[in-house]
């Protein structure tokens, strides 16, 4: 089935990964908890493959997403990708469940200095306890070893199944920011004016996601929100009567509305503020800059979130190389990834630019922005890039 308008995208929704050894439970415990068959559990080793998404409702948490993974143990070349994709997983996950069956820690020592290091809160869980000898020894033994008080808890029986949900609800609030699209850029009672072409990327008969949300955003903070596309933006300034406080819109038309707009409103774009609601906006305006030292001899990669088939004027796959080209030289590199795809090596890239990744979690893009600041590789997204390449970087409002 497919999603609804009453759906919370994917990107919004806090990532709870479950992770451990192979049949250490991870697949019966998100069953209990989400209370249906997500993932097949079976006493066969490897049964989970990619790693299962189970979006869904907790009270306490509200719009979360589950996410089970294969075991971490897995071996053989099979088991090196299926470990490989537990470790994507693992980037994307605002908090991990770490399962126990047995007192051997040393991967799941691992495992938890990696989310240490990421900042990712961990929930240490004894999963089967009632198929345990001594449940309650091997707890202690945990604690000892990890400094924490792990979760007893059953999925057969469901015994442990209350703690688990509140630990689970203690800990995600640890995960969560409170972050919002347009920060201080508007206020209860600011009008802001969206400018929106809806050329050929737009969905027939719908919105493309960060509109959807900017507006929801902007209609919750109580704000009066005006649409147009860009060729209605005069007609739209001079139905209003006085200036908006905030101009969104759309990157491709931001030197159009630029030069349009009145100099008292505010002008930024869906996929700047969305550089800094996902990512780190200081390091791609920094990393923007690179665009004016770029040459022809140097390779760019273009990272988008969505997989889709590329389109005659696509933002991402022609009309941004096409800018940079104009700018270093026909001989640019320019490289293009999607999806969950992006190389563990950047050191050959002069510059990463990144979409405005709306559908996925901030977790996972800062996983993408680390990665580039400990290589030492600039790094910028959609909106910030084209707002350097017309000149007007330094004029665009930032949350």
């Amino acid at each position: 089935m497919g999603t609804t308008l009453n759906d919370t995208p994917s990107g919004n929704r806090v990532h709870i990964a479950f992770f451990g050894r192979m049949n250490s439970g991870k697949s019966s415990l998100i069953n209990a908890l989400a209370g249906q068959e997500v993932s097949i559990v079976s006493e066969v080793s490897g049964t989970t493959t990619d790693p299962v998404k189970k979006p869904m409702e907790i009270h306490g948490i509200g719009p979360c997403v589950l996410m089970d993974t294969a075991g971490f143990d897995d071996e053989g070349d099979l088991g090196e990708r299926r470990v490989a994709m537990a470790k994507q997983a693992a980037a994307q996950a605002d908090m991990a469940a770490l399962l126990f069956t047995d007192d051997d820690f040393t991967l799941e020592k691992l495992w938890s200095d990696y989310f240490e290091k990421k900042n990712t809160p961990v929930l240490l869980v004894v999963s089967k306890a009632d198929a345990l000898e001594d449940a309650a020894g091997l707890a202690e033994k945990i604690k000892g070893a990890f400094h924490k008080e792990p979760v007893l808890v059953s999925a057969k029986t469901k015994k442990g199944m209350d703690e688990l949900k509140k630990a689970l609800i203690e800990t995600a609030s640890a995960a969560c920011e409170e972050r919002t699209i347009t920060g201080d850029l508007a206020r209860e009672g600011d009008v802001a004016l969206l400018v929106m072409p809806q050329d050929i990327q737009a969905p027939k008969g719908r919105l493309i996601l960060p509109q959807v949300q900017t507006i929801r955003e902007l209609l919750d903070k109580k704000c009066v929100v005006v649409s147009a596309t860009t060729d209605q933006l005069e007609q739209a300034l001079a139905a209003l009567g006085k200036p908006p406080k905030l101009i969104i819109t759309d990157s491709q038309a931001y030197k159009e509305v630029y030069e349009k707009k009145p100099k008292e409103s505010l002008l930024t774009s869906f996929s700047t503020l969305f550089a800094a609601y996902k990512g780190d906006i200081r390091y791609f305006i920094e990393g923007a800059k690179t665009i004016g030292g770029l040459t022809e001899k140097d390779k760019v990669l273009i990272a988008e979130c969505c997989t889709h088939a590329p389109l005659d004027e696509d933002i991402g796959r022609i009309k941004l190389p096409r800018l940079l080209r104009k700018k270093a030289g026909e001989g640019l590199t320019v490289d293009i990834v999607a999806g969950m795809d992006f190389p563990k090596d950047l050191s050959g890239y002069r510059l990463v630019v990144q979409c405005g990744a709306c559908m996925f979690n901030r977790k996972y893009v800062m996983s993408r922005v680390d990665m580039a600041k400990s290589q030492h590789t600039p790094m910028t997204n959609y909106g910030v890039a084209i707002a350097y390449l017309n000149g007007i970087l330094d004029q665009v409002a930032l949350p």
